[in-house]
Parts: structure tokens; C-alpha cells; sequence
């Protein structure tokens, strides 16, 4: 029997595209396991479920390798637990069926692409921060207020007369902004 496994990172993300194709390959859509978590996150409980669910002479599939492993490592590891349990693995973007021997070492080589490239994208993503940091850029939000209107907020504030709701219709704020900003 062929069990699928789909996830998507956050939940903006749709599941659409991996689930079709994993129907499309052959899994009954009853036997499709869903994650939305990063796969970073160590707990996916709909990876847990699909593994504890297969059994000896199924073959779990996936929409794309990276779907399935937090790294190269746990990918190994997920795999060969599945083969010692005389469970396969397929892949559908690489082609990859773990029950050929070439499919095992394909599998070994896609892998280590894989991480390879999620090691660039990491890399580049630091460098660009890094060069922003060094052109005197900051990341994150800008502040909502400038040091002249906390002044302005909190000499309102010392006046006791004034409510809180008139503070942040004067300045135009928030109650929120007017918390973390001005009533410390």
C-alpha cells in the first residue's frame, strides 16, 4: 500500500499541490498524512502517525525529499528505519524508489543535494543580512514612535486628568503601542 506524506512550512503555505501528486502517484487520499511546521521542528505529528501507520510491504511517499527530513542525517534516518522495517520510500520530484538498489544510492546523492542547497540559501541569506548590518541597515520593524512623541506621551501621562484612550487619540496610537512605549 502507498502512504503519502505532505508538509508545508507555515500555515500560508497550501498543502494542494503535494497531495495531488501524491494521488496522482497512486495514495489513497484516506492514507495522506499532513504536516505545517517548519522542517526544522522536530515534532510533526502527522509524520509520526504516517510512520506508525505503515507497515511491512508499504512504501511511504513523498512529494520531494526535502518534505520528509529536518537534514541530510534525519533523512537517512527516517529511511532506514523504514527499510528496517521492510518499508519503502518513494519520491516523486527525483524519481526515487528505495526498493531498487539504485534507488537506494540515488537517494544517498539526492539527499546530500539537497541539504547542499538549503545550505547556499542559508549561507546567502546570512551574507545579505550581514552586508546590510555592515551599510548601517537594521532588520525588524521600525518603531512605532519617535523619541519626541514618548516625551510628548508620557508628559500627557503625568497629567492624571487625561485618560489613556484621549493619550492615544491624541498621538494616534494604539492602547498597545501606548503600553509599550509610554507606561513603564
Amino acid at each position: 500500500m502507498l502512504i503519502g506524506y505532505a508538509r508545508v512550512s507555515t500555515p500560508a503555505q497550501s498543502l494542494d499541490l503535494q497531495v495531488d501528486a501524491l494521488v496522482q502517484a497512486g495514495c489513497d487520499k484516506k492514507k495522506i498524512f499532513t504536516d505545517i511546521a517548519s522542517g526544522s521542528k522536530t515534532a510533526r505529528p502527522g509524520l509520526d502517525k504516517a510512520l506508525d501507520y505503515a507497515r511491512e510491504g508499504d512504501i511511504l511517499v513523498v512529494w520531494k525529499l526535502d518534505r520528509l527530513g529536518r537534514s541530510l542525517g534525519h533523512l537517512i534516518e527516517v529511511v532506514k528505519g523504514l527499510s528496517d522495517r521492510g518499508i519503502g520510500f518513494k519520491s516523486i520530484q527525483e524519481s526515487l524508489d528505495t526498493t531498487t538498489s539504485g534507488g537506494r544510492l540515488i537517494f544517498h546523492v539526492f539527499g546530500a543535494i539537497a541539504e547542499f542547497e538549503r545550505d547556499l540559501i542559508r549561507e546567502r541569506t546570512n551574507a545579505g543580512l550581514e552586508a546590510a548590518r555592515a551599510r548601517g541597515k537594521k532588520g525588524g520593524r521600525k518603531r512605532a514612535l519617535t523619541d519626541k512623541q514618548i516625551s510628548i506621551g508620557k508628559s500627557l501621562a503625568a497629567d492624571k486628568s487625561r485618560s489613556i484612550s484621549d493619550i492615544c487619540q491624541t498621538l494616534k496610537i494604539s492602547p498597545a503601542t501606548y503600553y509599550r512605549y509610554i507606561h513603564q
